[in-house]
């Protein structure tokens, strides 16, 4: 069942402080968004939390957050790539570029992937459809559909290509996210990652509909040292039930999530409140103050790379 959002109250927005939010789609961008960064780096400075990360599937960010950071100091913006096929699909040249220019995050293929191109999975009853199917839809019409990005060769090892592109990841100490791979793709590059040197592995929410990753995989990938992003969208707009999304939280373990919001969009909450909703939600569920704080603040600032507050828990970089 759907729940109620309101606005957050005083308790969960001093929860987050301190806080990134991992995953947010704001403007510019190519298509529609609720606020642009400028102006979103000025209301995480007034609540007090620490910084975003732009993410774009079709655009490079770095070079944005740069920007940014320089007009409203004290909010750490951080910029991006997604390796779709606007930026040459599993592409190592783009990647060392981006992290020349200071990005931090590196999304495995999102909607170019070939699981999310060959996804069957019917969305929920209800549920919104992701803002860039029009858009992946307009290009195909155009007859400019590239071919999906391939992580794995057909016989289940990792291409040349997507082991260049976690050298990389590992040279410059960036944070990798799955994007929309497959479960048994994830299952096949975290391990890669880890023996190559990755410090910092993320996997993208996967309750999303073309993702449904199967909690015995969940706890799998997180017994390795990878976070497990729940965002906020995901159940919002009824991809997935609030119900399933708690549970998860809660056997997965708390200290093994990340709190993310994905908002954005123009029909959807304000996106500088997008993580203290998420932890007044965590509260009303039975979620202590520690592991809300744990979630939204503590590895969040792991994943981007920040110092460590106050009261985070000891972590040891993944065998």
């Amino acid at each position: 069942m759907r729940r109620e959002i309101t606005e957050p109250s005083t308790r969960a927005r001093e929860l987050v402080k301190g806080g990134y939010d991992v995953h947010v789609h704001i403007a510019p961008d190519v298509m529609k968004r609720r606020i642009d960064d400028v102006d979103l780096a000025l209301r995480f400075r007034g609540l007090g939390m620490a910084g975003f990360v732009l993410k774009s599937h079709y655009v490079p960010t770095a070079e944005r957050a740069a920007v940014v950071r320089k007009v409203s100091p004290g909010v750490d913006v951080l910029g991006a790539i997604t390796l779709n096929a606007s930026v040459g699909g599993m592409n190592p040249i783009a990647v060392e570029v981006a992290a020349r220019s200071g990005a931090q995050f590196v999304w495995l293929p999102t909607v170019d992937s070939s699981n999310q191109r060959s996804c069957l999975a019917e969305e929920p009853d209800g549920a919104t459809p992701p803002m860039w199917a029009q858009l992946q839809e307009d290009l195909r019409n155009a007859g400019m559909a590239a071919d999906a990005v391939e992580p794995l060769a057909e016989d289940g090892s990792l291409r040349t290509e997507t082991l260049q592109v976690l050298d990389l990841i590992a040279k410059h100490d960036l944070t990798l996210a799955t994007g929309h791979l497959h479960s048994a793709e994830s299952a096949a590059v975290v391990p890669a990652a880890l023996e190559r040197g990755v410090r910092r592995i993320v996997i993208t929410h996967p309750e999303f509909t073309s993702q449904r990753m199967a909690l015995d995989r969940q706890i799998e990938l997180a017994a390795q040292g990878a976070l497990l992003e729940r965002c906020l969208t995901t159940p919002l707009t009824g991809k997935v039930d609030w119900d399933l999304w708690f549970s998860n939280i809660r056997t997965a373990g708390p200290e093994h999530s990340v709190i993310s919001s994905d908002l954005g969009q123009p029909f959807n909450p304000p996106v500088e409140d997008g993580l203290a909703i998420a932890a007044d939600l965590l509260l009303r569920e039975g979620f202590t103050d520690e592991e809300v704080r744990i979630m939204t603040v503590h590895n969040s600032r792991w994943l981007a790379g920040a110092d460590p507050l106050p009261g985070a828990p000891a972590r040891k970089d993944p065998a």
